[in-house]
C-alpha cells in the first residue's frame, strides 16, 4: 500500500520506519492522533507475509488506540509499534535495544508498552535505552502486567451486554466460546468461571489448551469449530479479523465480547452483526482495561484507582448500547461517534 495514502485515509499523523542491519531490526511505529495527549500503544513482534501487510496492521492498531483512549476518557493519543520478525527465533537483546533507541528518538511523542510477541523481560531491556515506555514491573514503580485488568474490563463489558440481552448482568449458567487462550483470555476466563459461566475454548498452543481444560474445566474444540459452537457469548481473544462476512453467519450466540483488537474485518460486519440480532461489544471499548492501567503509571501508579476506573467500562458499554438504540445504528458506529465527538471537541477548544 502507498504509505501516505494509507495515512491520509485513516487520519494518521506520522509513520516512522526503522532499520538496523547489525541486529536485523525492521520496525514501524505509527502515530495516529495526539490531540488528547501523547500516543500510547504496545509494541507487537510478529511475522507478516509482506511489508504492506505489516503497515496495514500497524495503522489499524494505532487508530484503534486513539479511539480506545478517547472513549475511555483518557488524555492520551493512539500509536502502535511493530517489529517484523519471529519473536521465538529472531528476538535478541541487541534487536530490542535498537528498537528502544528508535522509540527514544521520537522524544516522547510515542510511548510504548508490551503487546503480542513482547514480554515483561523485553520491557526490562527497553528500560535500558528509553524512558518512553509503560508497563514496568511493580518493583520498578510500574503498573506490572496489564492482562488481568484487560480481562476484567472485558468481563465488565460482557456483564453490561448480558443485562441488555438477557435482562440480568449475571453470567451464571451462560456458555462462553473463547477464541484464543493467552494472558488476557485466561484472565477473562477466571472472572467468567467465578461468575458461573461454562467455557468452550480453542487455542493453537498445546500448553494453553491443557490449562484451559484442567484449570477452568473448559471444553476444547478445534480452531475453526469455535464459530459453530452453540453458546450465549462469543469471545474473540486471539489476533484480529475473527469477524468477517463469512464467519458471522456461523455464529450461534447473542453477544460478541472479547479481548482481541481489530475484530471486524470491515465496518460493514458490525451492521451484519446487528441485523443478525447479535449484540457486539466494540473491541477497543471492552479491552481498554490494559490501557487504563498503564495510564496510571504516567503519574503515580495506584492499583486500586486503576481497577475502579476499569469498573467504568461497564457504564461505558451501557452508554454505547443506549446510543446505538437511540440512533438505530450498530454499536461499532455508536462507539466511533462517541470517540470522534471527544476528539472533535478537543480540536475545537480554543487555546487560553
Amino acid at each position: 500500500m502507498d504509505v501516505l495514502t494509507g495515512m491520509e485515509a485513516q487520519g494518521h499523523e506520522a509513520v516512522a520506519f526503522f532499520s538496523d542491519p547489525a541486529t536485523g531490526l525492521r520496525s514501524i511505529v505509527a502515530i495516529h492522533d495526539t490531540t488528547l495527549g501523547p500516543a500510547v500503544g504496545g509494541t507487537r513482534m510478529w511475522v507478516y507475509p509482506t511489508e504492506g501487510d505489516a503497515l496495514e496492521d500497524v495503522l489499524r492498531l494505532a487508530k484503534a488506540m486513539t479511539y480506545k483512549a478517547a472513549v475511555a476518557g483518557l488524555d492520551l493519543g493512539g500509536g502502535k509499534g511493530l517489529i517484523m520478525g519471529d519473536p521465538h527465533r529472531d528476538k535478541t537483546e541487541g534487536l530490542l535495544r535498537a528498537y528502544a533507541r528508535a522509540v527514544d528518538s521520537l522524544g516522547g511523542r510515542y510511548i510504548t508498552a508490551e503487546d503480542v510477541g513482547t514480554t515483561p523481560d523485553d520491557l526490562a531491556i527497553f528500560m535500558q535505552e528509553t524512558r518512553w515506555m509503560v508497563g514496568r514491573p511493580l518493583e520498578s514503580g510500574g503498573s506490572g502486567d496489564s492482562a488481568p485488568l484487560t480481562g476484567y474490563g472485558v468481563f465488565q463489558a460482557t456483564r453490561a451486554c448480558a443485562l441488555e440481552v438477557f435482562g440480568d448482568a449475571s453470567l451464571d449458567g451462560k456458555t462462553v466460546a473463547v477464541q484464543g487462550f493467552g494472558k488476557v483470555a485466561s484472565s477473562l476466563a477466571r472472572f467468567l468461571k467465578e461468575d458461573g459461566a461454562r467455557l468452550v475454548v480453542t487455542e493453537i498452543n498445546a500448553a494453553a489448551r491443557e490449562r484451559a481444560a484442567s484449570e477452568f474445566g473448559a471444553l476444547i474444540v478445534e480452531p475453526e469449530a469455535i464459530f459453530d459452537v452453540d453458546c450465549d457469548i462469543f469471545a474473540p481473544c486471539a489476533l484480529g479479523g475473527a469477524l468477517t462476512e463469512r464467519t458471522v453467519p456461523r455464529l450461534r450466540c447473542r453477544i460478541v465480547a472479547g479481548g482481541a483488537n481489530n475484530q471486524l474485518t470491515d465496518p460493514a460486519v458490525g451492521e451484519q452483526l446487528r441485523r443478525a440480532g447479535i449484540l457486539y461489544a466494540p473491541d477497543y471499548v471492552v479491552n481498554a482495561g490494559g490501557l487504563i492501567n498503564l495510564s496510571f503509571e504516567l503519574t503515580e501508579y495506584d492499583a486500586e484507582a486503576a481497577r475502579t476506573r476499569v469498573d467504568g467500562i461497564y457504564d461505558t458499554m451501557t452508554r454505547i448500547i443506549e446510543a446505538a438504540k437511540r440512533d438505530d445504528v450498530a454499536t461499532a458506529v455508536a462507539a466511533d461517534r462517541i470517540a470522534e465527538a471527544r476528539l472533535n471537541a478537543a480540536r475545537a477548544k480554543p487555546l487560553l
